[in-house]
């Protein structure tokens, strides 16, 4: 990008300050809904994603850097069909770790079933009781937050909202949560993958690489010296 067209580090930090304007909107809206289904949370939603969009775009085309978080545009995903109002929706998510220090996890374990007297059973005795005791006593969010301490290693991870036209019915899911996704009814996703920096890089390398391609193919001057 030339300089001529490069946004300038005001134009960034002001989309910086519209995507915190953004998210304090949506917090106020999700405190003050009036139900499941209020609108205002969702106009709040759709209008922090794309302060959100500005911003990743400002952030890359100025300072080559990335945020966090990848919203999909028209040209990586199916059009939405879903319904313009939804009457309900779900989220989606998954996160991948890997158990990089299992002492640590085990420990870690050790120490929730020796605070909760109830607990008897020795599960932490194994990796997977481990796993087991520690996503039974803390939210996923808070492993998610907390997962060096327990000795976890993060994936990718992605978040799909997607939209119905009504709440499903209790237990009607519960077999096989993931099996039946409407890609078509996705109102927005966010994904976290280390394949993003690893893009980033190779498209730096690249551009390393046909700058030192340029310089090679200069030809020296000849210059006359008689």
């Amino acid at each position: 990008m030339s300089d001529a067209v490069q946004p300038t580090a005001a134009e960034v930090r002001a989309a910086a300050e519209a995507v915190k304007t953004a998210l304090d909107r949506h917090l106020a809206a999700v405190e003050r809904r009036s139900g499941e289904d209020d609108p205002g949370v969702y106009e709040a939603f759709n209008e922090l994603a794309a302060a959100a969009e500005v911003y990743d775009e400002l952030l890359y085309d100025r300072y080559d850097e990335v945020t966090p978080f990848e919203i999909p545009g028209a040209e990586d995903a199916p059009a939405y069909t879903g319904p313009e109002e939804p009457n309900a929706l779900s989220v989606l998510i998954r996160r991948d770790y890997a158990v990089a220090e299992p002492q640590r996890l085990l420990a870690q374990a050790q120490r929730v079933e020796a605070a909760d007297d109830a607990v008897g059973t020795e599960a932490s005795g194994t990796v997977h009781g481990a796993l087991g005791v520690l996503f039974g006593e803390f939210e996923p969010d808070e492993i998610a937050s907390r997962h060096k301490e327990f000795g976890l290693e993060e994936g990718d991870s992605t978040l799909w909202v997607t939209a119905a036209d009504e709440p499903a019915e209790p237990g009607e899911w519960l077999e096989a949560p993931f099996e039946q996704v409407d890609v078509e009814r996705v109102v927005c996703r966010f994904d976290v993958s280390a394949v993003f920096d690893d893009d980033l890089d190779d498209d730096l390398e690249d551009e390393a690489d046909g700058a030192d391609l340029e310089d090679e193919d200069l030809e020296p001057l000849d210059v006359d010296r008689r």
